[in-house]
């Protein structure tokens, strides 16, 4: 299965991974963070509070994303 998705356009494996979290956060309660995720939290928080990091919403961070993928 790796090898398939490998293989697939940037843009299908952007939806391929919108399908998978859609169907992974239907029950919050069931996911289990990995430990290193606190950590990279605390992280992000301190480098928005101190301006080196803007917070973006979802349709946002895919737009560029996506610009960004584009440029490679």
């Amino acid at each position: 299965m790796l090898e398939q998705i490998k293989v697939l356009p940037r843009s299908e494996k952007f939806r391929l991974m919108e399908a998978l979290w859609s169907d992974l956060s239907i029950v919050e309660e069931e996911l289990d963070s990995p430990e290193w995720h606190e950590n990279a939290l605390r992280e992000t928080v301190v480098r928005v509070a101190t301006g080196e990091e803007r917070q973006v919403d979802w349709d946002e961070a895919k737009r560029l994303s996506q610009l960004y993928y584009k440029t490679q």
